[in-house]
């Protein structure tokens, strides 16, 4: 049943601006950092002369979490406005679709649309790092652990938009939520290790990005279950 609900939703976003944000979010990163390579190579590659593909990844981890941030906040309130913009949420529920399904299969798509965009963020990477001529010895392990955690250990995030974006028809409000979140995301660095802000930075006191992504999915799942619970239990306009 989950597969029908996600082709279904598939096919509502099939013209809508969201697959054009998928590729503008790792796009515009990877052209933000091929200007600053590019305007300053000489010192960038003198700076990271011992390793350079090591230098344009953490490069580009600058720029991508904020912008994984303000991604999945105006991605998932697209998705959620969908309903929204044509009052469709009573016929919606009304199929002979559980409610668990219909929230589950939102939360699955802005997953995927996610996935897909950090994935064409290390593509992207790895083509910029060819062009700079940084060698063609790729660190594919370290390159997948500072593109794919930072999404892991994001997913409260998700979480929580989507069950703001679906039962507040308002979208101002979660935008609001998720624009200030980003802002938060900035300054992360100083937080302490238990705020999930901080999460994505794969910073900790122990050193092990790896606790960042466990605290990232099990509060992930923790706000996944009680938006749910909320959404059955919720009537949605």
């Amino acid at each position: 049943m989950i597969f029908r609900v996600l082709a279904s939703d598939l096919v509502k976003i099939r013209k809508k601006m969201i697959w054009f944000l998928i590729f503008l979010g790792p796009i515009g990163v990877i052209a933000l950092q091929a200007v600053n390579f590019g305007l300053r190579y000489d010192y960038l590659t003198n700076l990271y002369a011992d390793d350079l593909w090591g230098g344009l990844i953490d490069n580009v981890r600058f720029l991508a979490i904020p912008t994984l941030f303000i991604g999945l906040t105006i991605i998932i309130s697209m998705i959620a406005n969908i309903e929204h913009q044509t009052n469709s949420w009573k016929q919606v529920l009304a199929l002979p679709i559980s409610r668990r399904h219909v929230f589950t299969g939102k939360f699955v798509l802005a997953s995927i649309l996610l996935l897909i965009s950090s994935t064409l963020l290390g593509i992207g990477t790895i083509i910029l790092g060819l062009i700079l001529k940084f060698g063609t010895v790729i660190p594919y392990l370290y390159l997948t652990k500072i593109i794919f955690y930072p999404y892991l250990a994001i997913m409260p995030f998700i979480a929580l938009q989507i069950w703001l974006s679906i039962v507040i028809h308002n979208q101002a409000i979660p935008l609001t939520i998720g624009i200030l979140g980003t802002v938060v995301s900035l300054y992360a660095s100083v937080l302490p290790d238990w705020a999930p802000y901080k999460w994505p930075l794969l910073d900790n006191q122990w050193g092990e990005p790896l606790y960042s992504v466990i605290a990232g999915l099990v509060v992930g799942v923790f706000i996944y279950l009680v938006g749910l619970v909320n959404f059955v239990r919720k009537d949605v306009n």
